[in-house]
């Protein structure tokens, strides 16, 4: 079984590089890392608010020591109430990374896992990602289903 942690702020880098890792496989962008040093300051801020909205769950590399072999990140957003959901609270998966050298051990699922019962325990009733071709069937093993409705994206 792989022992799930959560990240704590000395994981920010590791946890950049393999959400890196899923932004290459997944989009055709620039692979420039120089938004990392940007990034890093707020990542560690918000991976030491042990009860803020955002959470990240790593496994340790077993073969190289201070790596990280997976990552899942995830927030809980507010939304006005709606029946079967009056409390509004949803969960959101994304940065769902495995370093290519670790893949088809368990360790996302055991991530994904985790970060499941963390929504529980913060009440929230739904959670929503978005998911790759290669990602999609972990995620239906987990209870996902795709839903019809069109996701607009507005960027400013």
């Amino acid at each position: 079984m792989s022992v799930v942690r959560r990240a704590l702020p000395a994981d920010a880098e590791e946890v950049l590089r393999l959400r890196q890792v899923m932004i290459d496989a997944m989009f055709a962008s620039d692979p420039s890392v120089a938004w990392h040093g940007d990034s890093l300051p707020t990542l560690r801020a918000e991976l030491g608010e042990p009860d803020g909205d955002f959470v990240a769950f790593v496994v340790d590399h077993p073969e190289r020591e201070g790596a990280l072999a997976s990552l899942v990140a995830g927030t809980i957003d507010y939304r006005i109430g709606k029946p079967g959901d009056p409390h509004g609270r949803v969960g959101f998966v994304f940065s769902v990374a495995t370093d290519p050298g670790a893949r088809r051990r368990g360790y996302a699922r055991a991530c994904m896992n985790a970060l499941l019962e963390w929504f529980r325990e913060r009440g929230a009733r739904r959670v929503q990602l978005t998911a790759s071709a290669e990602a999609e069937p972990l995620y239906v093993s987990l209870g996902f289903r795709p839903k019809p409705d069109p996701l607009l994206e507005l960027t400013l």
